[in-house]
């Protein structure tokens, strides 16, 4: 059974691709997200993924994010700080952590 997550793409402002994840991220979605980014950054130049409304990340999530490390920042809710701290994704790509009470996605967030 997959778990509830919603995908949605858009361009930013600056040219960027954002990807806004709403739900949670597992095993049983991760390639949905994979192709959501791989598809995002077909028209190339950076890649924003919003995890503001993630609740849940996994290791299968993590793996996605650690493929595109290189040309991808996120935008992270608190929740999600301690679990991409000790992955250690941080120290490859860029992760900004929402301000409590952000905007919920699909605002943007520049």
């Amino acid at each position: 059974m997959s778990t509830p997550l919603t995908l949605t793409s858009a361009r930013r402002p600056d040219g960027r691709a954002l990807v806004t994840a709403v739900g949670e991220i597992d095993m049983s979605n991760s390639g949905a997200l994979a192709t959501a980014l791989d598809t995002a950054r077909e028209g190339g130049g950076g890649l924003v993924l919003d995890l503001t409304a993630v609740e849940y990340l996994d290791s299968a999530g993590l793996s996605v994010l650690f493929a595109h490390a290189d040309h991808l920042e996120l935008i992270a809710p608190h929740l999600l700080e301690p679990v991409l701290t000790l992955s250690g994704l941080p120290e490859l790509a860029t992760v900004r952590l929402a301000p409590p009470g952000a905007a919920r996605p699909g605002t943007d967030h520049t």
